[in-house]
């Protein structure tokens, strides 16, 4: 297989356009055959349901070069119960699951050209997304969607790769108690890019949210959920019913218990505990772990190991079963070529 010709080794994280996408159509109460398409432009009407009340969820995954020279992708089974869990909390119909991952494959197959080298530090990500497309005027779900997937090679999600990063404690919260924050709904990420571009403009990398019921608790960021570790090395992770449930959180978990015999724990997490912790990391489908050096609360400052010994062990082994360095659980690993 011949690649682009791209440099690899200083890809962004930004949209590059490649050769074919998926898409689906749901019409009178069906999801039609679906196919690939060169065309990456929507046309859509002004009136379109996406447009007027943002009745849009995604997905985000990614395609990896393997050290043996496979095309593959991690869990993306996980990524399509989510999404079906998604558009059942915003009343979209759910594209069925089996056919959510052929998807992914065929179009990750079909740009293949595209698949960053091995070594290269870069990866393919892979965005499969949905949204209302007829005509809605009043306060109501549309009636026929458009389910798509498409694929850009991607670099590091932060400026400057793995690096600590500086957090700040947010003022404003990122989702309501029994809200939409535990779904993949665009409508959450519109409302947080005040509080990131504000951040950016005052020197952070994001934002920390916290319980917006009693502001009390960590809960996550704006783009990934975020884990401690505690001084005899055991892993903790914010518990809430308003978090993403993380994919790649939940895969870190069971990497640090299953595979490096850390004790794990899964609770609430008190915002006046977080000086307690010796590392800190942002975890995600994009970022993976990015280490955490700083969190501001207000004038106070919490230091962190940065990429200590626990979230590099952590950050190898996951990469390293990604990568196919490292045996994987069963079922975790999609061969695509």
């Amino acid at each position: 297989m011949e690649r682009k010709n791209l440099d690899w080794g200083n890809l962004g994280f930004g949209y590059v356009q490649t050769d074919m996408r998926y898409v689906s159509n749901f019409k009178n109460g069906q999801w039609d055959d679906g196919c690939l398409t060169d065309q990456a432009s929507i046309t859509i009407n002004e009136c379109a349901c996406v447009l007027q009340y943002a009745q849009t969820c995604f997905e985000g995954l990614k395609a990896y070069t393997t050290e043996d020279g496979h095309i593959v992708c991690f869990r993306p089974d996980l990524n399509a119960q989510r999404m079906a869990s998604s558009c059942r909390r915003l009343k979209m119909p759910v594209f069925p699951e089996e056919r959510f991952v052929q998807a992914v494959v065929e179009t990750v197959r079909a740009n293949s050209q595209w698949v960053p080298p091995y070594g290269s530090g870069a990866t393919l990500y892979v965005r499969p997304f949905m949204f209302g497309s007829d005509s809605i005027i009043g306060v109501k779900p549309a009636n026929e969607y458009q389910f798509r997937v498409f694929v850009t090679p991607v670099g590091p999600y932060f400026k400057g790769g793995v690096k600590p990063l500086k957090l700040r404690i947010s003022d404003l919260d990122r989702a309501a108690p029994k809200g939409t924050g535990d779904v993949k709904a665009g409508l959450n990420y519109a409302m947080s890019l005040y509080n990131i571009v504000d951040a950016h403009e005052k020197g952070y990398d994001e934002n920390v949210y916290v319980d917006s019921a009693t502001r009390t608790h960590i809960e996550e960021t704006g783009g990934a959920n975020i884990i401690f570790v505690t001084k005899d090395g055991k892993l903790v992770t914010p518990q809430s019913s308003t978090i993403l449930p993380s994919i790649t959180r939940r895969s870190l978990l069971y990497v640090a218990k299953e595979y490096l015999g850390l004790e794990v724990e899964e609770r609430p997490v008190a915002l006046s505990e977080i000086d307690e912790f010796v590392e800190c990391g942002l975890c995600g489908t994009a970022a993976v772990i990015s280490p955490v050096g700083t969190i501001v609360d207000h004038g106070r400052e919490i230091h962190y190991a940065g990429m200590g010994p626990t979230i590099q062990k952590l950050y190898d082994t996951l990469t390293g079963i990604q990568m196919g360095r490292l045996e994987a659980p069963e079922g975790w690993i999609q061969v695509i070529e």
